[in-house]
């Protein structure tokens, strides 16, 4: 999987894009049209299954019973075939990112985005979260707002026009608890903050398979491929209501749909790539958001390495959203500034059908994983010369804590607060 190494402006004439369009891609092959979603998933016959206790579910697709697990750095040509559930690091490969995907033995859809199995609701399998006192954050208040202003800094020294920073809040499960159940958080997610694109996946670490464990409730489409149409939906400015949106947001969204564009243009017919919403307002719990939707037909080299979604990826992945503009430069300050990796917060969180033609990806914010013996959950904002460092601090509390709140077992807060 390719990732940001281009160093290109974020902002730039059709014709220069169009030119190096034509220089990064010779004959081209549209992707396959998708089957009728309605029709069922087909189960893996002959393949053992190795981890019966895994699951996934995600945006109406679930599976149980892990046959198997690809390296998409290696693999990613596989995706063409079957139904994968993917988690992908913000981080490539160089700075200890991964990006896997995990077939199951039976793959069901519905219209139930809820994780398969019986519901938690007491006893063994209830949610049982951390003290909500236990949190502690990558970066203090002091150390987030200085960050901002080395953004600024650059900004102003030509070095970015945007860059995304973030910080990662961690939190022990109470003392004697071994890795959790996903579905527990999951329901408990989807009762007190419902989310377009939520799901989870749960691979245990004793299974013999790689394991996973990634809870999301995201509000971002990173990409869905339906129809041979790749569309994405960024996000960009955030407030806790309508009138609380900036000049700074919508300028940000502008900045980063035009990086979006730019991205799927690489992978899309020429002249297909289209912006259909702009800064349009969606309200979420506790929050709104400014989202616009960029799609085009897309189109790839046949026969290139790493197939469809080698190349898809390749030209998009990590998100525009929550990396910055132009993606090269943004990506080398947010290593600078940010305290140890993001992993999948911020990377990518769904489902490739291979054998539908079909897709859909979120953003991995808003997301809780576990990781060595902790539960952890990202938030971050966006930096422009704009931006002011104590909005940014408190944008980033906004963004956490809701579910912070509802991950630790308490009510969902009427307003943000700390958690240092």
């Amino acid at each position: 999987m390719r990732r940001g190494s281009r160093s290109e402006p974020a902002v730039e004439g059709a014709a220069a894009r169009r030119s190096r369009r034509s220089d990064l891609h010779g004959d081209h092959e549209t992707a396959p049209v998708a089957r009728p979603s309605g029709l069922p998933v087909e189960p893996v016959r002959d393949a053992p299954v190795r981890a019966a206790a895994g699951f996934a579910s995600f945006a109406g697709r679930h599976g149980t019973g892990v046959v198997e697990c690809i390296d998409l750095t290696v693999d990613s040509a596989r995706l063409a075939e079957g139904l994968w559930f993917v988690v992908a690091d913000f981080e490539d490969p160089a700075h200890g990112g991964r990006a896997r995907a995990w077939r199951f033995a039976h793959p069901t859809r519905s219209r139930d985005d809820r994780p398969t199995g019986a519901a938690p609701s007491g006893g063994e399998g209830a949610w049982r979260g951390p003290d909500p006192d236990s949190w502690r954050s990558s970066l203090s208040r002091d150390e987030y707002q200085a960050a901002v202003a080395a953004v600024r800094d650059a900004v102003h020294e030509g070095d970015v026009y945007q860059a995304n920073i973030c910080r990662v809040l961690s939190a022990p499960l109470p003392a004697g608890r071994e890795e959790p159940d996903a579905r527990a958080l999951a329901r408990v997610l989807a009762a007190g903050n419902p989310a377009p694109y939520a799901g989870a996946i749960h691979v245990p670490a004793a299974s013999g398979v790689d394991p996973v464990w990634v809870v999301t409730a995201s509000p971002e489409l990173f990409l869905r491929l339906q129809d041979g149409v790749l569309s994405s939906g960024p996000i960009k400015g955030t407030a806790p209501t309508v009138d609380g949106l900036r000049e700074k947001d919508r300028t940000e969204n502008v900045m980063i749909t035009d990086l979006v564009r730019n991205d799927l243009q690489r992978v899309s017919e020429p002249g297909s790539v289209e912006v259909t919403d702009l800064l349009a307002v969606e309200a979420h719990p506790g929050l709104v958001h400014l989202v616009s939707r960029v799609q085009g037909s897309v189109s790839v080299e046949d026969g290139a390495p790493g197939g469809l979604w080698g190349q898809v990826l390749g030209a998009t992945f990590p998100p525009a959203s929550v990396s910055g503009a132009p993606k090269s430069s943004a990506l080398r300050i947010i290593r600078d500034l940010e305290r140890g990796p993001r992993g999948p917060y911020c990377g990518a969180v769904g489902w490739v059908d291979g054998d539908a033609g079909e897709a859909e990806l979120a953003v991995g914010i808003r997301t809780f994983w576990w990781a060595d013996d902790e539960l952890r959950f990202g938030t971050g904002a966006g930096i422009t010369w704009g931006s002011d460092p104590v909005e940014e601090w408190e944008e980033t509390e906004l963004k956490a804590a809701r579910l912070v709140a509802l991950a630790s077992g308490g009510p969902a807060p009427t307003s943000a607060a700390a958690a240092d």
